[in-house]
């Protein structure tokens, strides 16, 4: 359809080379846009996620950075505003979860958990959103979670910065969206990912985790193309400050 068409968008998706951010990126490429790809370990040629998107005839150009390291982060952003002078559409999908009890929960875990999943996150809204504020035009959507709305258990630092990533949104909104700039976010369920290798091969908490799924399976990364693309696109041009729960029914039980 002509709303969800992304042809001749430039999207910028951070943690693109796995799960959920590798799907995400390559639903949006197949809508037509051009993708550039950023995480830690990502190589500068011959990637999985580049191959992806240049065999839809999009072009992927990929950078290497720690997000986590303020330093790091700024050079990249320098380099790739040098490299792309407009990007349309701002995929903040990059995070870790570090799992320590609370009572333990360490001021390493802590400082590393939100410089990536919250300090970084709003550093490229404001430095790529001010661009798109000037041209009156921009998508930026953030990948928070479950945990958005819930306290979960032994992840106190990922928890504070998925539920910080939920008022972000909402307070971008209320300052971008009458500027042209849609922010939203995506809050991913129980997916089968790398991160959820050890829930899922526990058999008693993976049967008390689907029991509770109304759709009755783990979500896969894919379940997340469609979702990304509808809030990439001008088909939600009216949609500001929502956070949308790909949960196979989760938070509705």
């Amino acid at each position: 359809m002509r709303n969800f068409d992304l042809t001749g968008k430039v999207a910028l998706v951070s943690g693109c080379d796995r799960g959920i951010g590798m799907a995400m990126a390559i639903g949006l490429a197949e809508a037509g846009a051009d993708i550039i790809g950023v995480s830690r370990s990502l190589p500068a040629q011959g990637s999985s996620i580049e191959n992806e998107v240049t065999e839809l005839g999009r072009k992927f150009s990929s950078y290497r950075a720690d997000l986590g390291d303020r330093e790091s982060l700024y050079a990249f952003i320098r380099q790739v505003k040098q490299d792309h002078p407009q990007i349309d559409i701002l995929f903040n999908n990059a995070g870790i979860i570090l799992r320590e009890p609370a009572a333990d929960h360490s001021d390493d875990y802590w400082d590393k958990v939100l410089s990536i999943n919250l300090d970084a996150q709003f550093i490229m809204a404001r430095e790529f959103g001010k661009e798109m504020i000037a041209r009156g035009y921009g998508k930026i959507v953030f990948t928070a979670s479950l945990l958005t709305f819930q306290g979960g258990i032994n992840v106190p630092g990922y928890a504070a910065s998925k539920g910080a990533i939920g008022s972000l949104v909402k307070a971008l909104a209320n300052e971008w969206a009458a500027k042209g700039v849609n922010v939203n976010a995506i809050a991913p369920g129980y997916i089968a990912t790398e991160n959820t290798t050890a829930l899922r091969a526990d058999a008693d908490r993976s049967k008390s985790i689907l029991d509770r799924i109304p759709a009755g399976r783990w979500g896969e990364p894919e379940d997340f193309k469609g979702p990304a693309v509808f809030l990439a696109s001008s088909a939600s041009d009216y949609v500001h400050g929502t956070v949308l729960t790909v949960d196979g029914g989760w938070m509705g039980r």
